[in-house]
């Protein structure tokens, strides 16, 4: 029987108000978050930390003391095992790019599981150097470190995947539906906002975002739709990508219109859904005369959802390259310098 370990590629979060500071710490270390020579990254990253572990750790505390999104990730490698149960002994283990568990203790484990294959699923459906391309390195390293040598294969991005927009486009129609007894909503795809110089050094992050709300809206099925893409948590003095959430409350707000929030490129509960936005920014609604406000939830363990994470996963156990997107190979146009697949073959 064949034995394949998944490893389900996130962010993380801090477990306590104590993780706090550490996690924002590692975080900002990253050089693909604070893109300076150290050892002024890791002085930089000590002062950002602790600058930032107070406004921080309020919103934890709005969440009883730590993240949820750990035992979130969990719940979705329990269901995608259930889902690849046909395949083998499949087992999927979840690593944290920032906080436990993280990809030394991971790679370990999975040595320890002996598997004959391995798939790396990054939980951020828009490629990003900032998240999966930095989860992935930081995967190989600590592979490497345990002398973890089975076969690898890795899934870049899914933006467009079937199942990932069919759950997008039910929770929106739902949302949609209970919104519109109070007007025409306004639906806002928010996704975390990135500074401009990463986009315009070629990360294909916003082209990907787009591409994921064009898709949900078109499935969605709902005629004459009003929708736009906006920016969240931005933070620092940069000029970041937009039109930013706030922006967009904001008109609405002068439009009279109820809004839809749907969350594009977060796959799980965690801060910037459950704080960020059923909080702070329904505050800014409510503030703004919006006549309703209504945030549709992450897609979690939607069937439609695991079950495009499992088709993917499918497709990466075949031989092929040993990172790619899915059927068809890259998506990305030419201007996207920054996807790690080559230009040839079908491109947008």
């Amino acid at each position: 029987m064949s034995r394949i370990a998944l490893v389900l590629l996130n962010l993380g979060g801090p477990d306590s108000l104590d993780a706090v500071r550490p996690f924002l710490q590692n975080m900002f270390s990253d050089k693909a978050i604070l893109g300076v020579p150290q050892p002024m990254r890791f002085l930089l990253a000590r002062f950002i930390a602790r600058k930032r572990a107070p406004v921080a750790r309020a919103i934890y505390e709005e969440l009883g003391g730590g993240s949820p999104l750990l035992p979130n990730t969990e719940a979705q490698a329990r269901a995608l095992e259930t889902s690849l149960a046909d395949l083998g002994e499949v087992r999927a283990f979840v690593c944290m790019r920032y906080w436990k568990p993280r990809s030394g203790d991971v790679a370990a484990a999975v040595k320890a599981f002996d598997p004959d294959r391995i798939v790396l699923l990054p939980l951020y459906p828009q490629y990003s150097t900032t998240t999966s391309a930095s989860s992935l390195a930081d995967w190989a390293e600590a592979a490497a470190a345990v002398g973890l040598d089975a076969p690898s294969r890795a899934i870049c991005c899914y933006p467009r995947a079937e199942g990932w927009i069919e759950a997008l486009a039910e929770l929106l129609r739902s949302g949609h539906r209970e919104a519109s007894e109070s007007g025409v909503p306004r639906v806002l795809f928010s996704a975390h906002g990135l500074p401009k110089r990463i986009i315009a050094d070629g990360d294909p992050y916003q082209w990907q975002v787009e591409q994921t709300a064009a898709a949900a809206a078109d499935r969605s099925g709902l005629s004459g739709l009003d929708w736009v893409v906006c920016y969240q948590s931005r933070v620092g003095p940069l000029e970041w990508i937009g039109p930013s959430t706030e922006d967009e409350l904001a008109r609405a707000g002068r439009d009279g219109v109820p809004v839809v929030v749907v969350p594009i490129a977060f796959v799980s509960e965690h801060s910037e859904t459950l704080v960020e936005l059923d909080i702070e920014y329904r505050e800014l609604a409510d503030s703004l005369g919006i006549p309703a406000y209504l945030r549709v939830p992450a897609v979690a363990e939607h069937p439609a959802f695991i079950g495009a994470l499992a088709d993917l996963v499918r497709g990466r156990l075949a031989d092929g390259p040993a990172l790619d997107s899915g059927p068809g190979g890259r998506i990305c146009p030419v201007a996207c310098g920054r996807c790690p697949l080559p230009e040839q073959g079908p491109r947008a």
